[in-house]
């Protein structure tokens, strides 16, 4: 898949998809080739629907996992390939069911957030709750996006490639410097491991799954709880939902109703 990869890589960049789209989009069409051990211009409908449904019968992958592979190849096919199909006819997007998040009260969010052994993580898990970031925002914090001043975080390039401006509360304040003295980062705020990258979402998501099991706290817990927990806070104490939209970074107003 060499040549579609690298009209795709091209497609994608003057589309500016972010780079975790681009990877995701690459490794989906990949994997889709792999499958039937043929390029992705010898495959067609008839391969992608048995391929769809070997997501579903065989992978058991949930809905929004097959979304994505859909994405993949309909950006594949659509865009790189130019084929002429009805995307929506070949490659119909699964309904996803819809579920309400389990939202954590604050003094569920406290006992778990004081379960968390490291400082580090405590603090990227603070500022999910507290100023309701995505934990792929919140790991790529630097320094210099705290603003003390106007006690506001500015949010870099997040979902959808939008900058935003999100509330500094005075605790996550004193808590981020508290850290920061301690821990001195260089570059980003919450390095990772690896020297010059910051922690990932995944190693996040792993400490909620270790943290989980040894605190009191007995509904699931994934970093997005955090943010969930905040807009709905943010609800009951009657703030405005436009407000809650801009603050949360959501495209459109149903996204922010589901709460």
């Amino acid at each position: 898949m060499t040549t579609l990869r690298q009209k795709m890589k091209e497609d994608m960049q003057l589309r500016n998809l972010s780079p975790q789209t681009q990877s995701s989009y690459l490794l989906q069409v990949t994997q889709f080739t792999r499958y039937f051990g043929a390029p992705a211009e010898a495959l067609g409908p008839e391969e992608i629907r048995a391929y769809q449904l070997q997501l579903f019968d065989e992978r058991k992958l949930s809905p929004s996992s097959v979304c994505v592979a859909v994405a993949a190849l309909r950006f594949a096919y659509k865009v790189s390939l130019r084929r002429e199909w009805k995307a929506e006819e070949i490659l119909p997007r699964p309904k996803r069911p819809k579920k309400l998040p389990v939202i954590l009260s604050p003094e569920e969010v406290l006992a778990f957030l004081e379960s968390v052994a490291s400082t580090k993580h405590r603090a990227i898990l603070t500022a999910c709750y507290a100023a309701g970031l995505r934990v792929s925002e919140a790991v790529h914090l630097r320094a210099a996006d705290i603003d003390s001043q106007r006690m506001v975080i500015r949010v870099e390039q997040g979902k959808g490639r939008k900058d935003r401006y999100v509330m500094l509360s005075p605790s996550l304040l004193e808590m981020l410097r508290n850290y920061w003295r301690a821990e001195r980062p260089k570059d980003w705020l919450f390095p990772g491991d690896e020297a010059g990258r910051h922690i990932t979402p995944a190693a996040v998501e792993r400490i909620c799954l270790k943290t989980r099991r040894q605190c009191s706290v007995s509904k699931p817990v994934t970093p997005h709880s955090f943010r969930h927990a905040f807009a709905v806070q943010l609800l009951e104490s009657w703030t405005d939902i436009r407000t809650i939209q801009l603050l949360l970074g959501h495209k459109g107003l149903a996204t922010t109703a589901r709460y």
